[in-house]
């Protein structure tokens, strides 16, 4: 009879996760950071262009942005 391994023990390198790569890295230097108020001006939505289309950000009632294309 053959013998099942046991499902929390991987049975071979296949089942693990890669090393971190130079994609996975932290960045070298700090991302852009805006805050939402001088995205909406004081508003509640803004547009945002992305490679040709048109997005919209937008504030709810509740204080979440919803980002819809």
């Amino acid at each position: 009879m053959r013998r099942m391994p046991s499902p929390d023990v991987p049975s071979s390198d296949a089942t693990r996760a890669p090393p971190p790569t130079a994609d996975h890295a932290a960045p070298a230097e700090p991302l852009p950071q805006w805050t939402s108020e001088s995205l909406l001006r004081g508003g509640r939505e803004a547009l945002i262009e992305h490679v040709g289309s048109i997005y919209r950000l937008r504030l709810t009632s509740s204080g979440k942005l919803i980002l819809t294309k």
